[in-house]
């Protein structure tokens, strides 16, 4: 899966979505633990968050347990900054393994990248998008 990233503003704030990375909890968008104003996958763009306010917008992205969401806000506009973190490790029920914190990945030729904030790394070994999880555990029926 390529490595795309996608920005959303709202002036104030700026949504960063990783599709890549995401692993389609759908917190950010059901009724019950998300804002469908802001985020609705059935329309385009999905991310409209105009439709909030800022301090909303920032506790919903907040919850997103893979990475995929997380923001900055304009005037400081340094997206790619390092958070101040320990390294944490939680095995998701049924799910991904979640490391919280600043890490780095080696892949098999030596590439290497930098996360910071939560990387959900796949167990199921169905994942597309290996190491990281794209979520095949729910198609699947993963125990574990």
């Amino acid at each position: 899966m390529k490595d795309i990233t996608k920005k959303y503003t709202n002036g104030e704030v700026t949504i960063v979505w990783k599709p890549a990375v995401c692993i389609h909890s759908t917190i950010c968008w059901k009724e019950a633990t998300g804002m469908p104003e802001v985020f609705n996958p059935f329309e385009k763009p999905w991310i409209k968050p105009e439709a909030s306010t800022t301090e909303k917008i920032i506790a919903q992205v907040k919850k997103c347990p893979s990475g995929a969401l997380s923001f900055y806000m304009n005037n400081e506009a340094d997206d790619n900054k390092e958070i101040a973190a320990e390294s944490i490790v939680e095995v998701t029920p049924n799910g991904p393994l979640l490391v919280y914190g600043n890490i780095t990945v080696k892949d098999k030729d030596g590439n290497e990248t930098h996360k910071n904030k939560v990387t959900a790394f796949c167990r199921c070994g169905s994942s597309s998008n290996k190491p990281y999880c794209d979520g095949t555990h729910r198609k699947i029926d993963f125990k574990g």
